[in-house]
């Protein structure tokens, strides 16, 4: 007879396999419930900035990717105003060996496929199986969520994101590079290792320009990207489909509760979604797996794993981390996403204050590195 599960993890990406890997290793009985494969497949444009926390949290699974082109460090970040405002951060005077690291999703859900196919305290599920906790990590469109009936608050931007990847002319030499211009918010992140000569695009315009920009010709679309960066690699040609999809501003109002089939939490973009614009969405459901794991790990020998207070301790923590990231997105998404010579004014001024001001910008990166 098969031995019954402790946790029930609905959701197979990056999230809930590292999840299911760090349970597995607290001695739980994990199933993990893998999403059906989308039919036709398509190339993946992903590509995340993970932090360090990150980084040495999927080391401790040994799921981090060996290799450095799929993994490249960022050792430096330029932003650009639209009235020739500059902030610059550097990894070297913080010490540390990157400010964030750039990787490739496919290369890192396959380490992570790897990683769970040796560990014997995960069965792999192709449908939900009974557990006494279920964690739901099916991303922002959860169907489980809407079964356990949890209402979301959403707060749609003006903005929808345009994803694909480009090559450049030029080496991008390990530096991530975003422009802010008239509403837009374009960012290019290093591919390739440090001395790569591809980018990952995401580029936030209001939805008609991005029907616009989706529909163009592929050396049109990049005489306009080639623009918008004012040229700062080179000529560049494109090499992957592009995709866009609107932003929004979500969060779960219950992270965690009862049904019928026992307890259950949120984690990862089912529980929240976040502006791109500060790079942190998977380095804040990667933060969600670490705490539930702490808190799993340090209850007391008289709880089980699906004790209602523990796991609102999970989501009491969590909520508090999402507070002051969530306050600090809106007020940069109104500051960077807004027309008008007052706006870019404000925005300007504000690039070259923190640029000047020595304390402030190193405790921005700080805290972007170890958000």
């Amino acid at each position: 007879m098969p031995q019954a599960l402790d946790i029930c993890i609905r959701g197979s990406g990056i999230v809930g396999r590292t999840l299911a890997l760090l349970l597995a290793r607290e001695r739980l009985r994990v199933g993990l419930v893998e999403q059906p494969a989308v039919t036709p497949p398509s190339a993946d444009v992903r590509a995340y900035a993970l932090n360090r926390a990150s980084r040495e949290l999927l080391e401790s699974v040994r799921a981090w990717p060996e290799d450095e082109s799929a993994a490249t460090p960022v050792t430096h970040m330029q932003v650009w105003g639209d009235r020739g405002s500059e902030l610059n951060f550097d990894a070297a005077p913080l010490g540390a060996p990157a400010l964030t690291w750039i990787v490739d999703v496919p290369v890192l859900e396959a380490q992570l496929a790897e990683a769970v196919r040796y560990q014997p305290q995960i069965e792999v599920l192709s449908a939900s199986a009974p557990a006494k906790l279920t964690v739901v990590c099916e991303g922002r469109a959860s169907s489980t969520r809407a079964e356990f009936g949890v209402d979301v608050d959403i707060t749609p931007y003006p903005q929808h994101a345009l994803a694909t990847r480009l090559h450049c002319d030029k080496p991008h030499g390990g530096v991530a590079r975003q422009w802010f211009a008239q509403g837009e918010i374009l960012a290019f992140l290093p591919l390739g290792g440090a001395q790569g000569n591809s980018v990952a695009v995401v580029w936030s315009v209001p939805a008609e320009r991005a029907a616009q920009l989706q529909q163009l010709e592929p050396a049109a679309f990049c005489e306009e990207i080639g623009r918008a960066s004012h040229q700062t690699l080179g000529p560049l040609s494109l090499i992957s489909q592009r995709k866009t999809w609107p932003l929004q501003k979500a969060q779960a109002r219950q992270w965690s509760g009862r049904s019928a089939g026992g307890a259950w939490v949120l984690a990862g973009d089912a529980a929240h979604n976040v502006h791109p614009l500060a790079g942190q969405g998977l380095n804040l459901g990667l933060a969600d797996a670490a705490e539930l794991t702490r808190v799993l790990h340090g209850r007391e020998y008289w709880r089980g794993v699906d004790d209602e207070k523990l796991l609102r301790r999970y989501e009491r923590s969590r909520k508090a981390g999402m507070l002051a990231l969530d306050m600090g997105m809106d007020g940069l998404q109104l500051l960077f996403a807004r027309e008008g010579q007052a706006w870019s004014a404000l925005r300007n001024w504000g690039l070259q204050g923190v640029e000047r001001s020595g304390w402030l910008k190193h405790w921005l990166a700080q805290k972007a590195m170890n958000f």
